[in-house]
Order: structure tokens, then C-alpha cells, then sequence
């Protein structure tokens, strides 16, 4: 009674629904959660076998699917262009004259160590001239040739002092076989004596004062006698009783020069040159200087033009040159002919 009392029947029929609505909702709730795990750890989705899921890889390489183009919905925000501004003209006069103005106080500022800095600065000691060495050609004649010698040696030639000048050499410079021979007799190089050559007296021996030998008694890879690597029992590289580069004795390079003893060649059957058909027509006349060797029978050699003329006037005057026939340069202190290079000036002149 007492409990029908405090509980009546309304309300302990209404505990009673609300405790099965829970307990459903509760059921729901639980019932949607374990959908949410299952999705969550894939076991909602469709399981595939390995070479489903490989068929499926391989059709979308060969055939992806074509998605629709993209739409762009955003839209671009206008940015001023720092770098069109134009600059001011005014600006510009201003900071260029700023910087001349501060340039100019340097210089105003630090001009007495400047010059202090230039005279102490001595020039006059300084030796600017690394050319190789040339010889001079001296007033008094024209030089020209060279030479060389050697003796098939390993070594190149000892480095060493010139030996002395002769017209006349009667011993080729060489490394001394008898230290103290009973019959002396020096050795010689047939160069002009007014021209000055590069030798260190100080030097014990004879040889070639450029040569890297200073240790080993040797007279050079050369050949005929001699020292150098050249030939003819000169000294230095060239073919020739003189020295240096060149040929036929003397000092300059190349071949002899008329004069200092050389004498010019004489022609002795000089043909006239013929006026191409083209200079004929057009009264065309002058002067073309032909440039040859003279060799020592006589015969013009290298023929070429130093001066043209046109027209066909140079190939005309070297034809007429070639058939030249010369008497040689004779080199008097030998006797013997020599070749030379000479010029010659082949005239056009319609008469």
C-alpha cells in the first residue's frame, strides 16, 4: 500500500517507458558508432583481390580518366608597378652632383700624397724591354745571315762567352779538347765588328750565352762543326761561320745583305717585262717592285711583289723576273759566292 502510495501508477508506468526509450536510443547510438568504426577501419568498403586491384592500376595507365578542366573562380588583385615610376629629372641632377661633389673632396683632400706617392716612384731604373734580343743595324753597311754548328751532341751547347771576330775564321768555335795545345790558335766567327752582340766575358768557355747548359762540356745537337744546334761551323742555330739565326755567315737573321763586304749581283740577262692586254687598253703605266733571292749560281729565286701595281702588270713583271740571269754576290773576304736578297723595280711605260 505504502508503495502504491508513493508510486502511483501514472507515474511508475511512465519510469517505466522512459527507462525503455533510453535503453533504445542507447541501442541506436550504439548501433551508429560501430557503422562509423567499421567505415573508419575500411571494413564498410568493398574488399578487392590482388589482380583486381592490379587490372585496375594497369587500366588507368593506359586509359585515365578525363577529368573535367579546372575553373579558376579567384580573380587577380592589381599590384602597382614600383619600376614604372618614372624617376625625376630633378633627382637625378641632384644625386650625380652629390657624388662629383664628394669625389672632388677626395681628391682635393688626398691630392699632396698622391704626388708625394709619384716622385718617389722612379721609373728611370726600371727595365720595360723583355723583346727578345735584335741586333742593330749599323750605318755603315746592312747585315744579314747567321750561324751554326754543333757536333751531334745529347746535350745542348755549354753556355758560355763569344769567341772573337774574324773575316777569316781558321778555328771553329768548340769545347777545348787539349787544355794547354802547343800550336794555340783561337777560335773565331766571321761578324761585322761594328755590331755589338750579347756576351758575358765573366764565362770561363766559348759557347752560347742563352743556353741552359752551364755544367756539361757539349757543343751542341748541331752539326759541321761548331757550336749550336745549327750547321757549317757557326754558332747559335742558323747555317753559317757567323752567329744566330740565318745563313751564310754575319749576324741579323736570313740571308746575307749586299754591303760590309758582300757585293750587290749584276744582271746579265734582264728581258722586258710585256703590258698585260688590260693595262694596254687603259693607258695604264707605273712602277712594280719585285723582291727575290739571288743564290749563288746566279738564278732568281722566291720571286714576289713588295709594290703592286694592277692590272695585271704584277703577274707580268714577276714572269719577266724569273727569266732574270744574274752574276752572285761574292762575299770578299772569302771569295766565294753568296746568296742575297735583293729588290728590283720593273717599269711600265708606254712610249
Amino acid at each position: 500500500m505504502a508503495n502504491d502510495l508513493l508510486n502511483p501508477p501514472d507515474a511508475e508506468t511512465a519510469a517505466k517507458s522512459g527507462s525503455l526509450n533510453g535503453r533504445g536510443t542507447n541501442l541506436n547510438h550504439s548501433a551508429e558508432s560501430g557503422h562509423e568504426l567499421d567505415a573508419l577501419l575500411g571494413k564498410a568498403f568493398e574488399e578487392k583481390s590482388v589482380w583486381a586491384d592490379l587490372y585496375d592500376n594497369v587500366y588507368e595507365l593506359f586509359f585515365p580518366v578525363k577529368l573535367p578542366p579546372l575553373e579558376l573562380t579567384s580573380t587577380p588583385i592589381p599590384v602597382p608597378d614600383r619600376m614604372a615610376v618614372k624617376r625625376s629629372p630633378t633627382a637625378i641632377a641632384i644625386s650625380t652632383g652629390v657624388n662629383l661633389g664628394i669625389l672632388a673632396l677626395l681628391l682635393f683632400a688626398f691630392r699632396n700624397q698622391v704626388s708625394q706617392a709619384v716622385q718617389k716612384l722612379n721609373l728611370s731604373n726600371i727595365d720595360a724591354n723583355i723583346s727578345p734580343w735584335k741586333p742593330i743595324t749599323p750605318k755603315s753597311g746592312q747585315m744579314g745571315g747567321g750561324g751554326g754548328g754543333g757536333s751531334h751532341d745529347v746535350a745542348p751547347p755549354i753556355k758560355g762567352h763569344l769567341p772573337k771576330i774574324d773575316p777569316k775564321p781558321l778555328l771553329q768555335p768548340q769545347v777545348p779538347i787539349i787544355e794547354h795545345p802547343k800550336l794555340a790558335i783561337d777560335p773565331a766567327i766571321d761578324v761585322q765588328k761594328n755590331i755589338k752582340l750579347p756576351d758575358n766575358p765573366t764565362l770561363p768557355l766559348i759557347g752560347v750565352t742563352s743556353s741552359p747548359n752551364v755544367t756539361l762540356a757539349s757543343n751542341g745537337q748541331g752539326s759541321g762543326g761548331g757550336m749550336g744546334t745549327g750547321k757549317n761551323g757557326g754558332l747559335g742555330s742558323g747555317s753559317g761561320n757567323g752567329y744566330g739565326p740565318g745563313e751564310g755567315g754575319n749576324v741579323g737573321g736570313g740571308l746575307r745583305r749586299v754591303g760590309d763586304g758582300v757585293t750587290a749581283p749584276r744582271p746579265i740577262f734582264q728581258p722586258e717585262a710585256e703590258f698585260s692586254d688590260e693595262a694596254r687598253r687603259a693607258k695604264y703605266e707605273g712602277t712594280v717592285v719585285v723582291t727575290l733571292i739571288v743564290d749563288a749560281n746566279g738564278n732568281p729565286q722566291n720571286v714576289h711583289v713588295t709594290r703592286t701595281l694592277g692590272m695585271g702588270l704584277d703577274e707580268k713583271a714577276v714572269e719577266a723576273v724569273q727569266k732574270y740571269k744574274f752574276k752572285p754576290a761574292i762575299d770578299q773576304k772569302t771569295g766565294k759566292p753568296v746568296p742575297v736578297m735583293v729588290s728590283v723595280e720593273v717599269r711600265f711605260r708606254l712610249y
